[in-house]
């Protein structure tokens, strides 16, 4: 949508500049339809038919005869290169009969001559900025082109964090193995000295919904340090080599804005094991896999850069990338039990009217097996059906009929079994 207003823009641009190239030629071209010339502007004077002259700016003339009913006005043109008089007394005209006529020049205009150096600039200036705009396009294609291979990772400053270890509940395992993860970023110095090498990278396992994501964003927001975020899916093309450069790409920037994390989400769909037979030695997938492994173990001690990759299929995953020096340490985000679906539910109910009456305890006991997502998505169902109801908070009832919402769907009143067909 941006492109075609700028393509609509310079196509008004180029339309402005042929008018006016066209109105200013015109304006300094001579009148040649005029009703008068100048050699019967010189008749009539010597016949004594003419009693005023007024002479404009733009060198026409404004000729005033007597006539029988009343004055007479007519147009007429003079020569730009020399005065009214000469050409009057060129063609014949005696002083003494000048003299008996009134000869008026205006004043010009103090615009006048802005406007015909406009006229010569203006239609430049559009032009050049038509060539302008066009060499912006082609090279914008160009770089376009040639940022094919960068990397498409989204970076979020770690200075106003948005989402901490308070926002992530119900995982307390989970988060005690990243607040170290969390302290060498902070104080690298501490691990350095002793000799110790933190975690190059980080997997994150669970099912979907687990708040893998979440856990991620909240090490980056307890550190305070720049977090990348991509998708597995994002380095694959249908060019062999693209994935590859996206990857270089990337580290390329980690390392920039060392110390920060780089979060991988479903890195299943690059991490597959190698070696099925799929595509031959030339498969993309393999070749951005490949250039993966080789960046991950070309970190040095001193580079603060930490990996964290989440998925819900590690059991695909190549081993290379499971090795002790790049994923060294595995963690398993499980379903919360009772006390983990209550701390969720307490975290996703900030900020939200409740009734003095709603126990989430008891909710968080008819919710088992339930995930953050799912917990999120009951309280949003609970909102959405106190609305519904004019209420002006969220009650225990809907928070019970959001359970069976979000289970099973909402209630279907039109399969009703009747009295008869109970018989």
């Amino acid at each position: 949508m941006k492109s075609r207003n700028q393509s609509y823009i310079i196509y008004l641009l180029l339309f402005i500049s042929i008018v006016a190239m066209v109105y200013f030629n015109v304006r300094q071209q001579p009148d040649a339809q005029g009703p008068l010339t100048i050699n019967q502007v010189a008749q009539q004077i010597q016949d004594g038919k003419i009693t005023r002259i007024v002479v404009k700016d733009d060198n026409s003339l404004q000729v005033i005869s007597s006539g029988g009913s009343g004055p007479i006005e007519q147009t007429a043109r003079k020569e730009p290169e020399t005065t009214l008089v000469s050409q009057l007394l060129a063609f014949g005209v005696l002083p003494e009969q000048l003299l008996r006529i009134t000869i008026e020049v205006n004043p010009p205009s103090p615009w006048a001559g802005l406007l015909t150096l406009a006229g010569y600039i203006l239609p430049m200036i559009l032009i050049g900025g038509l060539f302008w705009f066009i060499f912006r396009q082609a090279q914008g294609s160009n770089n376009a082109a040639m940022a094919f291979g960068k990397s498409k990772a989204r970076m979020f400053s770690g200075e106003h964090p948005t989402v901490t270890f308070d926002d992530v509940a119900g995982i307390d395992e989970s988060k005690e193995e990243l607040k170290e993860v969390v302290e060498f970023l902070k104080e690298p110095q501490k691990f350095i000295q002793l000799g110790a090498r933190i975690p190059k990278g980080v997997l994150l396992v669970g099912p979907p919904g687990t708040g893998k994501t979440l856990l991620a964003k909240a090490v980056s927001g307890e550190a305070g340090v720049p977090f990348f975020s991509i998708s597995g899916s994002e380095f694959v093309e249908m060019f062999v080599g693209v994935g590859a450069s996206r990857v270089r790409d990337l580290f390329e920037q980690a390392k920039r804005h060392s110390p920060c994390i780089v979060f991988v989400d479903e890195i299943d769909a690059v991490g597959r094991q190698r070696g099925a037979g799929l595509g031959g030695s030339h498969d993309e997938r393999e070749q951005t896999l490949n250039q993966m492994l080789v960046e991950m173990d070309g970190f040095d001690t001193d580079t603060n850069v930490i990996v964290v990759a989440a998925t819900n299929r590690p059991d695909i995953l190549d081993p290379a990338l499971l090795r002790p020096g790049r994923f060294d340490r595995r963690i398993t985000l499980d379903r919360p039990d009772m006390r983990g679906r209550e701390a969720i539910l307490k975290v996703h109910s900030r900020g939200k009217p409740f009734e003095p009456s709603v126990d989430l305890g008891s909710i968080a006991r008819g919710t088992p097996g339930f995930v953050g997502a799912d917990l999120e998505n009951l309280i949003n169902e609970g909102a959405i059906l106190a609305a519904r109801r004019d209420k002006k908070a969220i009650g225990q009832p809907e928070l019970e009929e959001a359970i069976e919402r979000v289970i099973m769907g909402p209630e279907r009143k039109s399969r009703l079994i009747s009295e008869e067909e109970k018989r």
